[in-house]
């Protein structure tokens, strides 16, 4: 081989600024091949982006962090004195975030797998929450109705024993786990179940999935979780009395006070029988209007409040219905946003990661 450039320099981006040097280049003129071999010593053969590995991992948090990846850029910029392009940035998020789904994947394929292994009947005091909730991402793609929006399923699981009760009796979670997936409920079964593992699931001795009524979360709570206590979140419920009650009545007491009746009949009383008997039954409803007996109906078993206060239970799925602002609305859901569905359960995942203290996850996913 014979010495071709003893100089030729190479830039690499850390977080103290480029980083300039130079290092012997071999070139083979017969074979025409050449190499840098002081890259492997210096660790750098390779280097995705020309990045350390620090730089990288920065990039990824703020383009998960900041509102747009124009924004994760300009605050790379300030806060560390280095340019770093939107694209680029978007390039590495999309990428380390879809080594994580695909690792969290794995692992949820090989949890469902071994399902039966997975004691149900925790002998610790205490409860595990499930809540399941659907929330809308704008994509690329159009379905075969002609809508570019896929609804993306996200579940919070968390323990008794990963709360704080604060001073006004409200409480706060210290310690959750968040899975988002944009796909069938099939699929995510899948991760639902495995993030109810890792907030306890099998360990504690009672079990509790809060949803709002939708049959997807009922038929997954009755599959994977046959011995929790489901419930109808009674604000959702509470809500399409509400609406129903502003169809069929149009002065605003008279509304407020049908509505009222038919919720102090159930949260109250448990009394699903009465509460069905003052509803009347209409055909054709309008699609934002709920069938709002068959809704009572449907959740019948899910409804008895006093029993499920008297234990202690949460009644509310306020936990996955701010969970979902803080992963979706935030982040994917601004002004113009249109998505990959690639490119948003990358982000997805790693928002999900970093709100539920697993930014570890991303660490060992960045080469």
């Amino acid at each position: 081989m014979n010495l071709w450039d003893k100089n030729r320099g190479i830039t690499i981006i850390t977080l103290h600024g480029p980083l300039t040097f130079t290092r012997p280049y071999w070139y083979c003129r017969k074979c025409k091949y050449g190499e840098t071999p002081d890259d492997t010593l210096y660790g750098i053969n390779n280097l995705e982006h020309r990045m350390t590995r620090l730089v990288k991992l920065e990039a990824v948090y703020f383009a998960q962090n900041q509102m747009s990846f124009s924004r994760a850029a300009e605050v790379i910029k300030r806060v560390y004195k280095i340019n770093i392009s939107r694209e680029t940035i978007r390039e590495i998020a999309e990428a380390t975030g879809t080594s994580v789904f695909e690792t969290d994947k794995r692992e949820s394929e090989q949890l469902l797998a071994d399902i039966q292994n997975i004691e149900a009947d925790g002998k610790t005091a205490g409860t595990v929450y499930i809540m399941p909730d659907g929330a809308t991402v704008n994509t690329r793609v159009e379905d075969e109705n002609g809508s570019t929006l896929r609804e993306n399923k996200t579940v919070i699981a968390f323990s008794s024993k990963g709360l704080i009760k604060r001073k006004d009796g409200g409480h706060i979670i210290v310690h959750k786990e968040i899975a988002p997936l944009i796909g069938t409920s099939e699929e995510f079964k899948k991760h639902a179940l495995r993030t109810a593992v890792a907030a306890g699931y099998g360990k504690y001795n009672e079990t509790v999935v809060i949803g709002d009524g939708a049959s997807w979360i009922r038929g997954m709570s009755n599959e994977l979780f046959p011995d929790a206590v489901q419930i109808l979140d009674l604000y959702h419920l509470k809500e399409n009395v509400y609406k129903f009650s502003k169809h069929i009545l149009k002065d605003n007491a008279e509304i407020v006070k049908w509505a009222e009746t038919i919720i102090n009949k159930i949260e109250n009383h448990y009394a699903v029988d009465e509460a069905l008997a003052l509803i009347p039954v209409i055909d054709n409803l309008p699609v934002n209007v709920p069938n709002l007996r068959t809704y009572i109906e449907n959740n019948r078993s899910k409804t008895n409040y006093p029993f499920y206060r008297a234990q202690g239970y949460f009644v509310g799925s306020g936990a996955i219905e701010s969970i979902q602002k803080t992963i979706v609305h935030q982040r994917l859901k601004r002004a113009g946003m249109r998505w990959t569905v690639h490119g948003a359960q990358a982000l997805l995942s790693l928002r999900a990661k970093d709100e539920s203290g697993r930014w570890r996850d991303v660490e060992n996913a960045v080469a």
